[in-house]
């Protein structure tokens, strides 16, 4: 009983210090560098992977920051205007990170991760 008891404490602690090691502990604050057409769209697509919808980003989007705020913009008709006043809700934010060689977007709300092909980074 005694052995069954020591194989599982063991294994329990090997798998908490595994989870911590593993949980972005790698993750560096990064920002695009020399960004081009592939990384623009790659990006493009991880935001708009994230968010569940298509958004309007700028050619210099993560060059000069590794956080990247999406302010909420609400729709309207022409039966259903926006109402006129300020927008209270905070902005979606998104946050560059580099692990490894590695450029990931990750959620900040949920911590989702979109790992961006053809994109160059370097850590801030």
């Amino acid at each position: 009983m005694t052995t069954i008891k020591a194989i599982l404490g063991a294994s329990l602690w090997f798998t908490l210090t595994g989870c911590q090691t593993v949980n972005g502990s790698y993750d560096q604050p990064a920002r695009i560098v020399n960004p081009d057409a592939e990384s623009r769209a790659a990006l493009q697509a991880a935001v708009n992977e994230a968010l569940g919808t298509e958004v309007m980003l700028a050619d210099d989007a993560l060059t000069n920051s590794s956080i990247l705020p999406i302010e909420r913009m609400p729709t309207g008709t022409m039966a259903d205007p926006v109402r006129e006043g300020l927008i209270l809700d905070k902005p979606i934010r998104l946050q560059l990170v580099k692990n490894g060689q590695d450029c990931v977007l990750i959620k900040m709300s949920d911590g989702a991760r979109y790992p961006l092909s053809n994109t160059d980074c370097e850590v801030e």
